[in-house]
């Protein structure tokens, strides 16, 4: 490989390689974008057979970034990594509750973690509708409680968090769940997730967002 490639036709060269070896498969035009960025993110050809869909997510998720509906992580780290500058492009806010100084005390107090309260907290908001969750299994179980229990309903759940306490079954859950309560979601069958992958998700989406505004508005 070349060191003087630009950065663009290193991911171009990237997806090349991604689309040789993943050869056919049966993700819709819609989907696979989002499964490519997955695993041009972490190199992880696992991700061509563990991502799941809801049948409307990624039309949900690209109306709810059109029209700035609020965006939530579970962690700072999913939140660097999302193109914040495409969000701004549709007026869409964004947050994470989990470092917010007041959350450590209250969670110590109620012998909770800080991701339920970082999520109640998300909730609370009405303007949020887009929660993103790549690491913290509690974070994930605690928004489904807030669907069933309390009548939130996000716009998407994309749920990747990673781990082997809690992470392959909060994914279970939330696959579960969010197909009954008609929550459009995306998420991975397993272990293996993280900030990263969950940021590229958001990512792809923002990048087919904001290729309907090019074409719409050229």
């Amino acid at each position: 490989m070349s060191v003087h490639l630009r950065p663009e036709e290193i991911e171009a060269e990237s997806f090349r390689i991604i689309e040789a070896e993943a050869g056919s498969h049966s993700w819709s035009p819609s989907e696979w974008p989002v499964v490519r960025r997955a695993i041009h993110t972490s190199a992880d050809f696992d991700y061509l057979r563990s991502m799941t869909f809801s049948p409307d997510a990624v039309p949900s998720g690209i109306t709810a970034l059109q029209t700035g509906r609020g965006l939530v992580t579970d962690t700072t780290m999913a939140l660097a990594g999302i193109n914040k500058r495409l969000l701004a492009r549709f007026g869409g806010d964004f947050s994470c509750h989990v470092a917010d100084p007041d959350l450590a005390l209250t969670a110590g107090k109620e012998g909770l973690t800080r991701s339920i309260l970082a999520m109640r907290r998300a909730a609370a908001d009405p303007s949020n509708g887009i929660f993103v969750i790549g690491n913290a299994p509690t974070a994930l179980f605690e928004l489904l409680r807030l669907v069933r229990e309390e009548g939130l309903r996000p716009n998407l759940i994309i749920g990747l968090p990673v781990g082997f306490v809690g992470a392959e079954e909060s994914k279970g859950a939330l696959i579960r769940e969010a197909s009954e309560f008609n929550i459009p979601f995306i998420t991975n069958r397993g272990r293996k997730g993280g900030s990263n992958v969950a940021a590229a998700v958001v990512n792809a989406l923002l990048l087919m967002v904001t290729g309907r505004y090019e074409k719409e508005n050229p």
